[in-house]
């Protein structure tokens, strides 16, 4: 089972964070993602355990427990959501920019874009 464990000190090691979950049982993996570019922690990590019975124990012994003056928030991790790629969810638009048909309200829009009739310009 994967379990979450939130609001962890920026300081803490995989060597603790199993040493807390290890009295509980068998840990399989830890993970304490970083920052891409800082490389600093994000404050929260992922434990895997084998044994349902001894994740959900863990999960009841240590929500709410202090670890380096911080209370952990600890829980069954959710499913990973799939993210797509670039600027498109549900209040997103895709396109944009280029040729668009916004501005000003008179035909070939009077700003932005490239493509067709820009505006501007006198008409005979």
């Amino acid at each position: 089972m994967r379990i979450y464990v939130g609001n962890l000190a920026y300081d803490v090691t995989e060597d603790e964070l199993s040493a807390e979950f290890g009295v509980f049982g068998k840990v399989d993996s830890i993970a304490i993602p970083s920052d891409k570019i800082s490389g600093r922690p994000k404050g929260f990590a992922f434990v895997e355990m084998s044994a349902k019975a001894e994740a959900d124990a863990a999960i009841a012994g240590l929500n709410g427990k202090m670890l380096k003056e911080r209370t952990l928030t600890v829980n069954e991790a959710r499913p990973r959501e799939e993210r797509s790629g670039g600027n498109f969810g549900p209040n997103k638009r895709p396109g944009g920019g280029f040729g668009s048909n916004r501005g000003g309200g008179r035909s070939g829009g009077g700003r932005g874009g490239f493509g067709g009739n820009r505006g501007g310009g006198r008409r005979f």
